[in-house]
C-alpha cells in the first residue's frame, strides 16, 4: 500500500518552464545580455540553474547573474508570474490526504529558489509533511540516493512511496531508489517515448489525475 505520495514541484505541481524562461531573460535583459532562445532554453530545462546559464548564456557572470535574480524572481512570485499552484492541484492533495496519504515535496531546488513555499502562510504548509531541497539533503536528483533523507526521517519502505515527476531523471531518481513512479506529461515538454528506458507504473496528463492513478496503483 501506498503510504507517501512524494511530488516534484517544476512542471509537475506547478507548470514553471515557460515563467522561468521569461524570468531568466529578464535578469539577463536587467544584466545588458542578449536573451536566450527558447530552444536553448527547453534544451538544458531540468538542469540545476545556475550551472544551466552557463550555456543558456554563453560568458555570463554567475556571481552577477544571482545578484540580479534575487529581486527579479521576488517580483515574479509576488506579481503571480511564478509557481502558481492551481486550485485542481490542492484538491487533489487534499483527496489524498483525506484517504491517509503523507504528502512530501521533493525537489531540486534550492532553499532560496523555495523561500516562499517554505513559509508557514503558504497553502502547502497545512498539506506536507516536509519539503526536502538541496538545502537538507545531501544528495539531489537523478541520484536516486536524492530519497535517503526521506526514508530515514519517517521509516517508509520505498515501495511504499509513489514519486510524481515529469521528467526522465525523475524516474531515473524514483525507480533506481525502489519506488513507484507516475509520469505527469501537462506540460507538454515531454513524449512518452522520453521514458523507454524506465518501468513507468502509471503516466498522467493533468495533475488532479494522480488520485486516480494512485488508488490504481494501491488496489
Amino acid at each position: 500500500m501506498i503510504k507517501a505520495v512524494v511530488i516534484d514541484v517544476d512542471d509537475t505541481l506547478c507548470l514553471t518552464e515557460v515563467a522561468c524562461f521569461n524570468l531568466e531573460n529578464e535578469v539577463l535583459r536587467r544584466m545588458g545580455r542578449y536573451p536566450m532562445s527558447r530552444e536553448v532554453h527547453l534544451a538544458t530545462w531540468g538542469r540545476p540553474l545556475f550551472d544551466a546559464m552557463l550555456e543558456r548564456s554563453p560568458g555570463v557572470n554567475i556571481e552577477h547573474f544571482i545578484a540580479e535574480f534575487q529581486p527579479v524572481i521576488a517580483e515574479f512570485i509576488e506579481s503571480g508570474k511564478l509557481d502558481v499552484i492551481p486550485d485542481e492541484n490542492y484538491y487533489a492533495l487534499d483527496k489524498l490526504i483525506k484517504s491517509g496519504k503523507a504528502i512530501i515535496i521533493l525537489t531540486s531546488r534550492t532553499q532560496h529558489e523555495l523561500k516562499h513555499m517554505l513559509m508557514s502562510d503558504h497553502l502547502l504548509a497545512s498539506r506536507v509533511k516536509t519539503i526536502y531541497h538541496k538545502g537538507n539533503t545531501k544528495f539531489h536528483k537523478p541520484d536516486p540516493r536524492a530519497f535517503d533523507e526521506l526514508f530515514a526521517d519517517y521509516q517508509f519502505a520505498p515501495n511504499q512511496c509513489v514519486y510524481i515527476g515529469d521528467s526522465p531523471t525523475d524516474a531515473y531518481a524514483a525507480i533506481g531508489a525502489g519506488m513507484k513512479f507516475i509520469a505527469t506529461m501537462e506540460s507538454g515538454l515531454r513524449q512518452k517515448s522520453d521514458f523507454d528506458d524506465y518501468d513507468v507504473d502509471v503516466f498522467v496528463d493533468s495533475f488532479p489525475e494522480i488520485t486516480a492513478a494512485i488508488n490504481g496503483i494501491d488496489k
